[in-house]
């Protein structure tokens, strides 16, 4: 972390100083849980708890100071030391925003590059930050997010993670309405900016697709004529935000059109459900071999997207379809696979879902699954507003147009995609409609059979995941119960 005194913090967040003004703290954490000796405590208020209520647990574990909303004080009435701001989100990114201007320029002066590298999109973030941070990591030092910390909160926590060490600063950013990416770009100023996809993610919350399209553009307006915007050309609504950037772009498709693209050529899907293809970069000579470990054949567009971004700042295209061909899912429950000793197999793909995501999970699960029973356990897809109850049924059908043997649909949320199901022509004893995840344990605790494929899809709201994490761990004991069967 940059250091920062407790005075200069009050300066750049514009707050009001109580105690110490020579504090240095050694990291920033938003989780009292999280205090360590040296620690910034932010003080955030929340949806459901209030941070300036953990203000003795952060200090209890070693927290030296608090950016918080209001005078704090210890069980004595002794007030903590502090910077009392208005907004602690907000001076959360002022200081971010310092953090970045610092480390920037202290680099320049020691003749050092410094490079900050936004990835927007409806789906792919996450993934295509894992693949950047695996290629960039061996060439600089690299700092990325942890998870998906891509908004107002996340997105410091990581910067503050960085210092003058640093080479590449990975930024993800996720939007849930207008000025949203904006506001995260202004922040940390990216000179590459990536954009993945357009999609109907957050419908509801943005007010319909166009207004996503125009937040995931203000990445590519906020890079200077200097930077790089690397745009999916494969996606429509993005190949037409090119005019909205006054950077150099960098276009990346697998459509197999001639063009001074970055492209994946000779795409096949292996039997495991790995893409392989050949990557090529214009003016470097000869396509240059990638054969994935990821699964899903979505799982091009991240490969690409990260392929490209690499080329952008220099790396050569050999390190960079090493690298791509090496790594293993570096974030958890994006198409995580397990193989339990019975001989099921689980998909746990339930981080996120939207209409794109899903449709994509779903013709992974089919392509796998020839020759196996496969099993689709879908909840809902939230924050899509008008078209929530279109898109749900647009899942059912596509379940049953796939051939997909065995449908569990779970919460209420989703019962569309179940009597879609029905009215495609699913029977009654291969479709499941329950409230909870507890019932739906039950449910496959006693109808997995060995050799079924089974795949977890939902918004993370809803917590499939944990659901697809209890089933590919169920006891040993259990086995003998799924192995039953023909």
């Amino acid at each position: 972390m940059i250091a920062f005194t407790a005075m200069e913090i009050a300066d750049i967040t514009q707050g009001f100083l109580i105690g110490d003004p020579s504090i240095v703290p050694t990291g920033v954490i938003t989780d009292s849980r999280e205090a360590t000796h040296g620690s910034l405590y932010v003080a955030k208020p929340g949806e459901h708890v209030d941070g300036h209520d953990f203000v003795d647990a952060a200090f209890e574990g070693g927290a030296v100071l608090v950016l918080a909303e209001r005078r704090v004080t210890d069980a004595d009435g002794r007030p903590y030391p502090a910077v009392v701001v208005d907004d602690a989100v907000l001076a959360m990114g002022h200081l971010a925003a310092e953090a970045v201007r610092r480390i920037r320029s202290e680099r320049e002066q020691r003749g050092e590059p410094f490079t900050v590298i936004g990835i927007t999109g409806s789906a792919g973030k996450t993934t295509t930050k894992d693949l950047l941070a695996g290629v960039l990591s061996t060439f600089g030092a690299t700092v990325a997010p942890q998870g998906s910390f891509n908004g107002e909160v996340g997105v410091p926590l990581t910067v503050f993670t960085a210092d003058n060490e640093t080479r590449f600063l990975i930024i993800e950013m996720g939007a849930t309405g207008l000025g949203h990416i904006k506001y995260l770009a202004d922040m940390v100023k990216p000179d590459v900016g990536v954009l993945l996809m357009v999609g109907s993610a957050h419908a509801g919350e943005f007010g319909g697709v166009a207004n996503i399209a125009r937040t995931k553009g203000e990445l590519l307006e906020a890079l200077s004529t200097l930077g790089t915007a690397v745009i999916n050309l494969d996606d429509p609504k993005v190949a037409t935000l090119r005019s909205r950037t006054t950077a150099k772009v960098v276009g990346f498709t697998a459509s197999g059109s001639p063009g001074e693209d970055v492209q994946a050529r000779n795409v096949v899907i292996s039997s495991h459900g790995h893409p392989e293809f050949d990557l090529f970069f214009p003016g470097t000579g000869p396509s240059v071999r990638v054969e994935s470990r990821l699964i899903g054949g979505h799982q091009v567009t991240n490969l690409l997207a990260a392929a490209t971004a690499a080329f952008s700042v220099g790396i050569p295209a050999a390190a960079i379809a090493s690298s791509l061909s090496f790594q293993l899912p570096a974030s958890r429950w994006r198409m995580e696979r397990t193989e339990r000793p019975d001989g099921v197999t689980i998909l746990n793909d339930a981080f996120n879902a939207n209409p794109e995501s899903v449709n994509a999970a779903l013709h992974t699960l089919a392509r796998l699954g020839q020759g196996r029973r496969t099993w689709a356990v879908l909840g809902g897809m939230l924050e899509l507003g008008d078209c929530s109850v279109r898109e749900h049924i647009a899942v059912g059908n596509q379940v049953a147009r796939l051939r997909i043997n065995r449908l569990l649909v779970v919460g209420h949320e989703a019962r569309s995609i179940y009597s879609a199901a029905l009215q495609e022509g699913f029977l009654h004893d291969q479709c499941w409609f329950l409230e909870t995840a507890e019932e739906a344990y039950e449910l496959l605790h006693g109808e997995l059979l060995s050799g079924d494929l089974i795949l977890f899809k939902s918004s993370k709201q809803l917590g499939l995941r944990y659901l697809g994490d209890r089933i590919a761990t169920a006891r040993r004991a259990d086995y003998s119960i799924w192995s039953q069967g023909s």
